[in-house]
C-alpha cells in the first residue's frame, strides 16, 4: 500500500466499499462508535478474516450508515483521541500481538467527515488484542476460539501462504505499477532487453510473481515485487521497516553515533548502492607490497556482500517493526536480521541454509545478488583466513541472527576464545572441502612461522580440550595427526 492516501484515492475507495450490497468479513462500517477496546477487537476479527477471504486489507469505516451505506459523517477524530495520555494509534498497536501495519485516514466527502482505518492482514499468526483473537462471523465480532473450523482454516492459510505471495499494492493501473518498481532494474540486473512496450513490461514481472492480475483486470504489487524493485520502499506502508538501517558508531560501543543512514530502494535495485556506501564507511589498512605502501580494505569485501545478502533473504519477513541492519564500529563490523536462525549456528558453514523466503532467494540468486545455496558462509570463512582475520562471530540473540567480522587483531592479541572459534572454523572449512585441518593448515592460517609450529601445537590442545575439534584417527602418530570439527568425529573403536 502507498504510504500517503490522497484524498482522491480515499474519496474513490470509500465509493467503491459502500457499493458492497452489505458489510463482509473483512469490512465493517460505523458512525460514531470510537471505543478504544472495540476498535482493538475490531482490529484483531478484521485483520483475521482479510486472510480468510484471501484479501490484503481490512477496512472499519466511519461514517457511513451501515444500512444504507450512506454518507452521514462522524465525530470521531482518531489523531486527537488519547488514552491515558497515550495516543490512541500507539496504544493499540501496544496492544496487538503480533503487531500489524494498520493506519487511519480522515477525509471530507460530499461535507462529511469520515475516517477510514485500513488494517494489514494477518500473517503466520492470528492477531491477538489484549491477548484474545477474534474473528468475523458474516458482519459479527466473534472470539476466535468460539469457531474451531475457522481457526483451523486460518492456520492451514498460514501454513501455505510465504510472505512473498501476499499483497504490498492492490487494484493499481499499468501506469502507476511502472511508477511504483523500477523495472529498468530487473531486465539490467537479468541481462535481458527492455520490452518495447508496456504490456511485454507487465507480462515478463508477472511471470516472476513480481505482480498479478486482478479477476477486475487491476494490478497488484505482490511483496516480492516491491520489497525487490520498489523505487521507495516508502511507498509500501507494511514494507517500510523492512528497509536495511547502517549505523556508524564512533567508538566499540554503541553509544556515539557519528552516522545513520536507512535504504530507500528495493533490496534488488539498491543492492550494489548499498554495498558501496558500506564499504565506504569501512575503515582501512595500510600494507607494504613490493616496497610499496598499498592501502587495503580491513574487511573482504567479497564477504561484506555475502553475509548482508544473506541478512536480506534470510530474515524472518513477518517480524514486524524491524528489518536488517549493518552496525559499524571502529573494531568490528555487526550484521543483524529479523528472526532467529533455521540452522544451528555451530553450522552454518557445512548445513545447506533453510531458506524462510525461497521465492526471494531464488530470484536473488538469479539476480547474481547472492551465491549459490550453500557456498555464501564457506566464502565468508576462507575470506577471513585469507586476510588473516579473527574468525567471525554468529549468534543467535532473542528473536534475531547476528554475524560480527573483527577488524585485524595478531594472534598474541586474540583472547581464547577467539583462538578455539577460529580453529573450529578452520577445521570446519577443511572438512567441507574434503580436507582436514593440520598444524601445517592451522600454522597457514595463522600466519605462524614453521619454526613454531608447538605454538600450533597449543591452539590445537586448547581447542581439544574445549570440545571444539576432534582426532580423525586418535591412533595416528602426532607428526600426521589429522582433525575435524566435533561433529564429524569417527565413533570411537568398540572394546574387544
Amino acid at each position: 500500500m502507498p504510504a500517503d492516501r490522497s484524498p482522491e484515492y480515499l474519496a474513490s475507495l470509500v465509493t467503491e466499499l459502500c457499493k458492497q450490497p452489505r458489510e463482509t468479513e473483512w469490512l465493517e462500517f460505523k458512525t460514531n462508535n470510537s471505543e478504544p477496546a472495540e476498535i482493538g477487537e475490531y482490529l484483531s476479527a478484521l485483520s483475521n478474516s482479510a486472510a480468510l477471504a484471501g484479501k490484503a486489507t481490512g477496512y472499519l469505516i466511519w461514517g457511513i450508515d451501515d444500512v444504507t451505506h450512506g454518507i452521514v459523517g462522524t465525530s470521531f477524530q482518531p489523531h486527537q483521541r488519547k488514552i491515558g495520555g497515550e495516543e490512541l494509534e500507539s496504544w493499540l498497536l501496544r496492544m496487538l500481538t503480533p503487531k500489524i501495519h494498520f493506519t487511519f485516514y480522515e477525509v471530507q466527502l460530499e461535507g462529511h467527515a469520515v475516517v477510514v482505518l485500513e488494517i494489514e492482514r494477518a500473517f503466520r499468526h492470528p492477531v491477538r488484542f489484549q491477548s484474545e483473537e477474534f474473528i468475523r462471523v458474516g458482519s459479527y465480532k466473534k472470539k476466535l476460539k468460539d469457531f474451531p473450523q475457522k481457526e483451523r482454516e486460518l492456520w492451514r492459510i498460514f501454513d501455505q501462504t510465504p510472505f512473498e505471495e501476499g499483497l504490498a499494492a492492490e487494484d493499481l493501473s499499468p501506469d502507476e505499477v511502472l511508477r511504483l518498481l523500477d523495472y529498468p532494474a530487473y531486465f539490467d540486473l537479468l541481462k535481458l532487453p527492455l520490452p518495447s512496450d508496456k504490456n511485454g513490461i507487465l507480462s515478463s514481472l508477472q511471470e516472476d510473481d513480481l505482480i498479478m492480475l486482478s479477476a477486475t483486470g487491476s494490478w497488484h504489487i505482490t511483496n516480492l515485487g516491491a520489497i525487490l524493485f520498489a523505487k521507495r520502499l516508502k511507498d509500501f506502508a507494511k514494507l517500510r521497516r523492512k528497509a536495511i538501517r547502517v549505523i556508524q558508531y564512533r567508538d566499540n560501543s554503541r553509544l556515539y553515533t557519528i552516522r545513520e543512514q536507512e535504504g530507500g530502494r528495493g533490496y534488488a535495485n539498491g543492492f550494489e548502492g548499498l554495498i558501496e556506501f558500506i564499504n565506504n564507511l569501512l575503515p582501512t589498512n595500510e600494507v607494504i607490497r613490493q616496497a610499496l605502501r598499498e592501502t587495503v580494505p580491513m574487511y573482504p569485501e567479497l564477504a561484506v556482500r555475502e553475509l548482508v545478502a544473506n541478512a536480506l533473504i534470510h530474515q524472518d519477513l513477518f517480524v514486524s517493526g524491524a528489518g536488517p541492519m549493518v552496525e559499524i564500529f571502529i573494531d568490528r563490523i555487526e550484521i543483524t536480521n529479523p528472526g532467529p536462525p533455521l540452522v544451528d549456528t555451530q553450522r552454518f558453514l557445512d548445513t545447506p541454509p533453510k531458506s524462510r523466503n525461497e521465492g526471494l532467494a531464488s530470484l536473488m540468486r538469479r539476480l547474481g545478488i547472492c551465491e549459490e545455496r550453500g557456498s555464501g558462509v564457506d566464502k565468508v570463512v576462507a575470506q577471513t583466513e585469507i586476510y588473516q582475520l579473527p574468525a567471525p562471530l554468529f549468534e543467535a540473540p532473542p528473536e534475531a541472527t547476528r554475524v560480527a567480522l573483527f577488524a585485524h587483531r595478531s594472534l598474541r592479541d586474540m583472547d581464547q576464545a577467539d583462538r578455539i572459534r577460529a580453529c573450529y572454523l578452520h577445521a570446519c572449512l577443511k572438512y567441507v572441502n574434503r580436507e582436514f585441518m593440520t598444524n601445517t593448515s592451522l600454522r597457514e592460517r595463522f600466519g605462524i612461522e614453521p619454526r613454531n609450529s608447538a605454538t600450533a601445537s597449543r591452539l590445537i590442545r586448547t581447542a581439544l580440550d574445549a570440545g571444539a575439534i576432534a582426532p580423525f584417527d586418535s591412533t595416528a602418530p602426532f607428526s600426521l595427526m589429522k582433525y575435524v570439527p566435533w561433529w564429524a568425529a569417527p565413533p570411537l573403536p568398540r572394546p574387544s
